[in-house]
């Protein structure tokens, strides 16, 4: 009996250390940990240009891209883009990254800040800069010089029509994104008000500022 007792005992033994070996790759193995830490995304806070927005820090991998992500080629390569984070394969994973520069894209960032450059916007978001090309926009270097948040002053700006807007078109859009940039801004330059003149110069900013990003929109190159 004390025999069988230690057979038993044995046996019992030798199961649970199998169960426990087989439950290791699952759960406790260092590749399912170092896997585990690695779905836990960092962020990255993006304060430049009061842009205010986080993203995926760059430098690490990821299982699975978003579901709204975009696919672009280039150089023969692919890219994958969403809510403003760029990324590309590496093995099964995906690895977050700095764009390439001359990456033609279709589209912008949902968000970004638009800047000026000698009466030339550039759009800013995630550390990346876009300028307008053709029928979309490019990653490009920073803009070198003193840059501004605040377009040109109207007077000073030109507006040219990208697809060939006749003069009607031209006004009707002038006037849309007028109406617009007001509704969004609470400001109309040509309505007089009786702010102080600080007040009035940085919701003009605001203004012009919304106008251009209203005309850009409906297919117009301001310098």
């Amino acid at each position: 009996m004390i025999y069988i007792h230690n057979v038993n005992k044995y046996f019992s033994l030798v199961l649970m250390l199998a169960l426990l070996s087989g439950m290791m790759p699952f759960g406790w193995s260092p590749e399912a940990q170092a896997a585990d830490r690695g779905s836990r995304q960092r962020e990255f806070q993006d304060s430049r240009y009061h842009h205010d927005r986080s993203y995926p820090a760059r430098g690490q991998v990821i299982r699975e891209l978003p579901r709204d992500r975009r696919m672009v080629l280039h150089g023969g390569s692919r890219y994958y883009f969403s809510g403003g984070a760029w990324y590309r394969p590496q093995g099964p994973r995906f690895a977050v990254i700095m764009p390439p520069i001359g990456l033609f894209v279709p589209f912008l960032p949902p968000y970004f800040a638009t800047i000026w450059l000698s009466g030339v916007p550039y759009y800013y978001a995630n550390e990346v800069y876009y300028a307008h090309r053709g029928d979309g926009y490019v990653v490009v270097e920073p803009p070198k010089g003193e840059v501004s948040q605040a377009p040109p002053p109207a007077e000073q700006m030109f507006i040219y029509p990208r697809m060939g807007q006749s003069e009607q078109q031209q006004a009707d859009d002038r006037y849309a994104c007028h109406r617009w940039a007001v509704g969004q801004t609470g400001f109309d330059p040509t309505q007089p008000g009786g702010a102080p003149e600080a007040q009035k110069i940085e919701k003009l900013a605001d203004y012009q500022r919304a106008i251009g990003a209203c005309l850009d929109g409906r297919g117009y190159t301001m310098k």
